[in-house]
Formats: structure tokens, C-alpha cells, sequence
């Protein structure tokens, strides 16, 4: 490989700030990268939740994250995982072939998802994801697990 992986993550961010408005506007950030492994982190805003229990029943119980924000960092941190595994990962790519979300519980804090690599072929590759939030109280628990097939574009 002829990047390290702080150059990976370090570049991936980059490109995330500067020209993936939509991740940047959830606050996507890298948080680890390594040898097929890699975990990005959506904080918690309430900009991003289902809608806002109603104060007048007596609920002051926090609102949950929208499903589908667990499903995009699903699906972001299960391509990009392929990055750790490429002979010039800076110059290569992926793109989704089929995506599976399973929904545990409901989000009601800062999301960070883990990837991992179960395949990756010449052309396609497969990851598993879980995905972390915190709860009111303080505790980390899983609340969505994924898989992916992806087309893996390596570079000549």
C-alpha cells in the first residue's frame, strides 16, 4: 500500500468537508482507519431526528435519530472500507450493489458506525457494519447492524 492509513483517513475527511455537502451536513467524521477495518461517527443533532415527542403528554424523553442517517453511515463506512485494502487506495473506489440495514433499537445519541471486510475480490467486495449511539444515561449499545456488496474499483 502506498499511503499510510492516516493519509487514507486524513484525505477522506478532507473530501468529505470540502465536497460531499450531504455528509458534511450530517457531521460525518472519520474516526479509525486500519487494515480492513474502519469506524466513522455522525453526532447527535436534532436536526436529524424523527419527529419531536409531544411535551404536553409529559414526554420529555429525547427524539430518536432518523433511521435512514444510521443507514447512510452504513452504507458510507461499508464502501469506504475497501480504501484500507487497495495498492493505491487514494486513487480508488466503490460503489453500492445492495445494501441490508437491521434496525435494534432506537438511536437516541451521537451514531459511530464499524466497518469490516468479509470479501474483497477482484471486482466486489462485502462489509458488515455495526452501528453504536449513546443513550440518555450515558451507555453505548448497538442499534443497527449492516451488510453490503460493493463494486470495488481498483486503480490500474
Amino acid at each position: 500500500m502506498t499511503a499510510s492509513y492516516d493519509d487514507i483517513a486524513t484525505v477522506l475527511q478532507g473530501y468529505i468537508d470540502q465536497n460531499h455537502e450531504f455528509l458534511s451536513w450530517l457531521g460525518t467524521t472519520v474516526e479509525d482507519v486500519s487494515g480492513g477495518r474502519m469506524c466513522m461517527a455522525i453526532p447527535y443533532d436534532e436536526k436529524l431526528t424523527n419527529t419531536r415527542p409531544s411535551r404536553a403528554n409529559g414526554s420529555d424523553r429525547r427524539p430518536d435519530i432518523h433511521g435512514g442517517v444510521a443507514a447512510t453511515l452504513v452504507d458510507t463506512v461499508g464502501g469506504l472500507v475497501f480504501h484500507t485494502t487497495f495498492e493505491k487506495p487514494l486513487e480508488a473506489g466503490s460503489a453500492t450493489i445492495n445494501l441490508n440495514v437491521n434496525y435494534l433499537r432506537p438511536a437516541t445519541g451521537d451514531l459511530k458506525a464499524t466497518a469490516t471486510i468479509v470479501r474483497a475480490g477482484s471486482s466486489v467486495g462485502v462489509s458488515e457494519v455495526t452501528v453504536e449511539s449513546t443513550t440518555p444515561d450515558g451507555e453505548t449499545r448497538e442499534v443497527a447492524t449492516g451488510q453490503g456488496s460493493y463494486r470495488l474499483f481498483r486503480p490500474e
